[in-house]
């Protein structure tokens, strides 16, 4: 198929030839066709980006040739020209799918503008399509239901969600504030054979103790002064697919007992109910507290836990998996540009070692917001080290230790990895050129590689 940037489409001749000559001056090759039927053959011989087309034309009118070309070339852009126009003649215009509308007679200047801001959105569609696309094959790659990562530990977390998904198994998911617990609990639901039931989430944290237990087994009315109707609980809603209770150590004691028995006995008894309730509900729990302990000093029951320990799945900090940095990082760059509106296209080289020597407290969540803030503030195609706001915070490893540790020989080691690791990064992993920089023989880099397990 040929192509042309500008189909002109008027019953005017010297209109036409007019616009003909003036868009191929500017830059924009162009052909003409009398009325929308010779335009809508036109366009099936030829690829047009841009169709300038008249609203009173013979045979087929410019509205007519508007809503046809739209339904075969919906991807088109169209601006409509007319010397009859009115207000309401191009409102409806724009409903039926026009970019513009021109009032003729029109100056050669407007209609080069009105080009002109098509074109931008036409390159902002075509780079917002490119960033999806960049997201989607990150996503492919990188991801399991829309988790990123590469790393080995996060690889055999995967696994396991695999091999959990199908089966009933009550699993504890445990790690770090914002390393992602929800994630992995949606992803064990929607692998599995109860995905096209309900995922009911509660915080068991975010809930007051005196609300908690009507929150999760429902009550009837007259249960208490403002039950004023029966209200089924978040087992009963989550009835035949599954509830995640997110920081169950944040369980009060007395409804840990409770929660045993529903366990135990798969049903429920509504506050105010004299009658117990069957539920089908895989339980998936999560926390971000050590339950070893909290069971050892009597805070957490054990019999409770080992019903819900069965299986347990361990989302590792951000700092102890640096290689899915970079990865995740990416990932938001790419996301927050479609979303802001950015074109941002990566970190600079200075940028990069901060965010591998950063302790990351706040793991992947902290990640996102950071990149998110970055990605709004950034001026220039790259994200610079001040765009990050990390200020006196991003310290490496040897720096940001518990401040009781005092070794020396710890600190010397963790600050010649966080070199080492640097060096690497700023010379995209060539030995020789780092070996340079870091005034080390390349035998003797190649080494400390190996000790301090640094991998690419």
């Amino acid at each position: 198929m040929n192509r042309e940037r500008v189909l002109v489409v008027d019953d005017e001749k010297n209109m036409r030839h007019m616009l003909e000559l003036m868009l191929g001056k500017a830059g924009y090759p162009s052909r003409s066709a009398a009325d929308g039927m010779e335009a809508l053959d036109l366009m099936d011989k030829t690829d047009f980006e841009f169709i300038l087309c008249d609203l009173r034309m013979p045979r087929m009118d410019g509205m007519t040739f508007l809503m046809r070309a739209r339904e075969k070339f919906p991807d088109k852009t169209y601006i409509m020209m007319s010397a009859y126009g009115t207000l309401e003649t191009a409102l409806e215009a724009m409903k039926k799918g026009a970019y513009d509308y021109i009032s003729k007679p029109f100056k050669t200047d407007e209609v080069l503008l009105t080009l002109k801001k098509a074109e931008e959105r036409e390159r902002l569609k075509a780079e917002n399509t490119m960033l999806r696309t960049r997201i989607s094959e990150i996503e492919k790659k990188y991801s399991f239901n829309n988790i990123i990562a590469r790393s080995e530990v996060m690889a055999r977390v995967f696994e396991l969600v695999k091999t959990v998904a199908d089966h009933d198994t009550t699993v504890l998911i445990t790690g770090e504030s914002g390393t992602g617990k929800e994630l992995i609990a949606k992803a064990i639901h929607s692998s599995g054979g109860r995905a096209k039931y309900p995922l009911v989430t509660v915080n068991c944290g975010g809930i007051p103790s005196g609300l908690m237990e009507s929150e999760l087994f429902g009550f009837k009315k007259g249960a208490f002064t403002d039950a004023v109707r029966d209200k089924p609980g978040l087992f009963e809603q989550a009835n035949g697919g599954t509830l995640f209770l997110d920081e169950i150590g944040e369980l009060p004691y007395p409804l840990q007992v409770k929660l045993l028995r529903v366990i135990q006995e798969r049903e429920i008894t509504p506050l105010g109910g004299s009658h117990a309730v069957k539920v089908d509900v895989r339980l998936l729990t999560a926390t971000s507290r050590n339950l070893d302990i909290e069971t050892a000093e009597g805070r957490f029951r054990e019999d409770l836990y080992y019903r819900i320990n069965v299986l347990r799945i361990h989302l590792p900090p951000l700092r102890e998996r640096r290689g899915d940095i970079p990865l995740l990082a990416g990932y938001f760059i790419s996301l927050f540009n479609a979303k802001l509106g950015k074109s941002i296209e990566g970190l600079s080289s200075e940028t990069v070692p901060l965010l591998m020597e950063y302790q990351w407290p706040g793991n992947v969540r902290e990640l996102e917001n950071i990149m998110e803030k970055a990605v709004l503030l950034a001026r220039g195609k790259w994200i610079t080290p001040n765009d990050l706001g990390l200020g006196g915070t991003a310290q490496g490893p040897y720096l940001n230790r518990a401040p009781d540790d005092l070794s020396i020989k710890r600190a010397t080691r963790g600050l010649e990895k966080s070199l080492i690791q640097r060096a690497l990064i700023k010379t995209g992993w060539n030995k020789s050129q780092a070996a340079k920089l870091l005034e080390l023989s390349r035998p003797m880099l190649l080494l400390k590689i190996k000790d301090y397990g640094i991998k690419h």
